[in-house]
């Protein structure tokens, strides 16, 4: 076997496996519209209000009920028809999110915290395209390895679709109006999640997975489960706060529009380093990745503010080499929670996975933005490095169910 066919062959029998391409691709179309609604929502509620405090509020109400609403969902995709579930929810979710875009044209901005509620209801309701694609891979790929290359590249095509998402969204409601960038999300969420549904339909999915017999009861209580929430949750904080400390340094130190500059060549060295590490044959070591993640983001703080001016040029290098550790290790921990997943509750169990990681976020960005007030970018990515390393410590502690041997990955 030559060495294109090493590197290659894991993608080749990706191809090959039925559905699994089809379902993949359409489960990265069903998400386009998920890191642009909350930056429409942004324009919308600040052109109404003329309140970012305003917007800020609606925008934290959406995304409690896309949080809190992951589990529901989940478990529901899990128990009935996955097919039938994603059409009613994303009529409900183009509903929600179709009223919220037109409340400045029907209401006055003193009533904005309706816009609030039904920014939270439309977030209960957002289709589980993540969960049930994520649920579905280990179903239709039996081999580890095929497994572990279609968990890399989702990780690998997602870091840029949290780059597209969000310019696609700002260029409509900038050169149209914020109604329009509201509708652009209202009209991909219903039209692409019908195109997964398809896809799910086609790779024979629609029947649930009998339970497991030691499925019963909360999936919290499984062993393995809480372990690999916090290391979710720990795992993805650090890319929240390092997006932020990104965009502070450019607005305060550099050229604001280095901003996006600079989130591009990271996600494009994490998009590099998530094909590489889908190539691999060898079952991934978590701890080993997610520590190469934090090494990565560690090296930020000698290049930022208070420790030296720091340069575009000198930042956009480190953030490269830093990015590619990014997918690998995220890709490597969504492996191990579907394999961790009991039978028939994969769902709920991603679903919980989405809470957490919310959850993160959130407790985090406070912090980061004192730090990024009183002390520097540097001192937020040294936060961001110590979150990572907490997700390694956390890493430790997640059984492997397979009970593989990695020497490697």
């Amino acid at each position: 076997m030559g060495h294109s066919d090493r590197v290659l062959g894991p993608y080749r029998q990706l191809l090959a496996t039925r559905g699994l391409a089809g379902l993949l691709t359409w489960s990265l179309l069903g998400r386009l519209h998920l890191p642009g609604t909350p930056l429409a929502i942004t324009f919308l509620v600040a052109g109404w209000t003329d309140s970012y405090l305003a917007s800020g509020v609606v925008g934290g109400l959406y995304t409690v009920g896309v949080a809190v609403g992951g589990p529901l969902r989940g478990r529901s995709a899990d128990t009935g028809d996955p097919v039938k579930l994603l059409v009613a929810l994303s009529l409900a979710y183009a509903t929600g999110i179709t009223l919220l875009a037109f409340l400045p044209t029907l209401l006055p901005a003193t009533l904005w915290p309706v816009a609030a509620a039904v920014a939270c209801a439309a977030g209960l309701v957002q289709p589980p395209v993540t969960q049930i694609a994520r649920a579905s891979y280990p179903r239709l790929a039996a081999d580890p390895a095929v497994r572990q290359s279609v968990y890399a590249v989702e990780a690998t095509l997602q870091e840029l679709l949290w780059v597209v998402g969000p310019v696609l969204i700002a260029a409509v409601a900038t050169a149209v109006n914020p109604l329009a960038g509201m509708l652009t999300c209202g009209f991909l969420a219903p039209v692409c999640t019908a195109g997964f549904a398809v896809a799910v339909h086609r790779a024979g999915l629609r029947t649930p997975v009998p339970r497991a017999d030691t499925a019963a009861g909360s999936v919290l209580r499984l062993p393995g489960i809480p372990a690999a929430l916090l290391t979710c949750m720990f795992l993805i904080a650090p890319l929240i706060v390092l997006d932020m400390t990104i965009v502070a340094w450019a607005r305060d130190f550099g050229s604001a529009s280095a901003a996006g500059l600079l989130l591009a060549v990271w996600s494009v060295g994490s998009a590099v380093g998530g094909l590489v590490a889908g190539a691999r044959t060898a079952p991934p070591v978590l701890t080993r990745r997610i520590l190469l993640m934090a090494v990565g983001i560690l090296a930020l703080v000698v290049v930022l503010p208070p420790v030296v001016d720091g340069s575009v040029w000198l930042l956009g290098a480190v953030l490269a080499v830093g990015g590619a550790a990014v997918a690998p290790a995220l890709a490597a921990a969504n492996n191990r929670v579907g394999d961790l997943a009991p039978e028939g509750r994969a769902s709920e169990v991603f679903g919980w996975v989405m809470m957490a990681a919310t959850l993160g976020g959130s407790l985090v960005l406070p912090v980061a933005g004192w730090l990024l007030d009183h002390v520097g970018p540097a001192a937020a990515a040294g936060a961001s490095a110590a979150f990572a390393l907490a997700a390694a410590l956390c890493a430790q502690t997640v059984p492997d169910p397979a009970g593989r041997v990695r020497a490697t990955g």
